[in-house]
């Protein structure tokens, strides 16, 4: 790293030196022939990852924030009623946006740290409809891994398009878009796929197209994906220029991804979750997450009694690894750390390894090695 850091915090995440490269190239126009070809690239990518065959992608200058506006606004139209499945922080997110654009929404929450049971959202439904259903996948102030499967199953068969937030999901925990049902999934490239921050991605069902189409008119002009849709059926069209680095870097992270293979990402992410938990009760630490609904891409640990968020945090950066506060109610109590993306077992060996140095330079006695020890039998292809 340029820096000599290593970022291990729930995105952005570390980006692998051949996605540098590409970032670096010279910029070049929107419309030459390379960009246009990387651009197509890209969005063929994502679509792939997404495990779907008719999904329309979007791929615009921007972030998650942006990508979850894009999600709502063409769909759901002001004064139509949305219901908000909400995991934690980001999740509630949506009920502040629908009320941006005048949307009445019913939020559907859970305690942090655990996930809502697909029961409650069947009685939620049973007792009446809506526009659409936001579900969180993975929320990233909780790490709490929502049942997406389940609840696109219930919601299978009915009017409400079915909003995907997969943020803090997508490229490291499988999400099938046309198997599951889902209309729109929105996302990032700098957590699980591991490019650089700067882009909102998002893709449209047929059925979700058709809806923005029943529409005259969206409260949205940049957002509205009409003005989008002929840029990303050819990209050597216009309507505002796009980010010309980013989306090379974009199409060069899911050349690797692909590549690697989906099975065989998914199975790292989930081997890497493993080994990390492992390492950190090895430290004597608790996890905040409540067991079934831990995520495969980050990690909410909770800090023993005496051990101050700074303090650790600034002892963890003097050892050259970052991690992350947490959010909300969480603040001061426990740190995220992500692990998804282009990291291997090096960064988590790094990472435990730093974990234990400032356990110890604040008082906590910890075996020194047990971390590694215990991650270890998890690291290995197969495991």
């Amino acid at each position: 790293m340029i820096d000599e850091t290593l970022t291990m915090i729930p995105g952005p995440t570390p980006v692998h030196p051949r996605i540098l490269d590409a970032l670096a190239r010279p910029t070049v126009s929107h419309v030459a022939p390379s960009f246009v070809e990387a651009f197509r690239e890209a969005l063929a990518g994502f679509r792939t990852l997404c495990r779907s065959e008719s999904g329309q992608p979007f791929v615009v200058a921007g972030g998650g924030t942006l990508a979850m506006e894009i999600a709502l606004v063409n769909v759901v139209a002001p004064g139509e009623r949305l219901l908000v499945v909400s995991q934690g922080y980001f999740g509630d997110r949506y009920a502040e946006l629908a009320q941006a654009f005048g949307i009445p929404c019913d939020v559907l929450r859970s305690e942090w740290g655990k996930a809502v049971a697909p029961d409650e959202l069947k009685a939620r439904l049973a007792s009446g409809s809506y526009a659409a259903v936001t579900i969180t996948h993975v929320d990233t102030s909780t790490g709490t891994k929502s049942p997406a499967a389940a609840y696109c199953e219930l919601l299978k068969g009915r009017d409400e398009l079915v909003i995907l937030d997969g943020v803090c999901a997508t490229g490291g925990i499988d999400e099938p878009f046309d198997a599951w049902g889902v209309d729109v999934l929105l996302t990032g490239p700098q957590k699980a796929i591991g490019a650089p921050p700067g882009l909102a991605l998002a893709l449209f069902s047929e059925k979700a197209l058709a809806r923005r189409r029943s529409r005259a008119a969206v409260p949205a002009y940049y957002a509205d994906v009409l003005r989008w849709l002929p840029v990303m059926q050819d990209p050597s069209r216009y309507f505002s220029t796009p980010c010309v680095n980013e989306i090379t870097a974009l199409a060069e992270a899911l050349r690797i991804l692909h590549t690697e293979g989906l099975e065989a990402r998914f199975a790292r992410h989930a081997r890497q979750a493993r080994a990390f938990r492992a390492g950190i009760e090895a430290c004597g630490l608790s996890l905040f997450t409540e067991a079934p609904s831990r995520a495969e891409t980050l990690s909410v640990v909770l800090y023993p009694e005496g051990i101050a968020d700074a303090a650790f945090r600034k002892e963890m950066a003097a050892r050259g690894v970052v991690v992350s506060g947490s959010l909300g109610s969480l603040a001061g109590r426990a740190f995220r750390l992500g692990h998804m993306g282009n990291i291997g077992p090096a960064e988590v060996a790094a990472t435990l390894g730093a974990i234990e140095e400032s356990l110890a330079a604040l008082g906590v006695a910890v075996p020194r090695g047990a971390a590694l020890a215990a991650a270890a039998p998890f690291l290995a292809p197969g495991a």
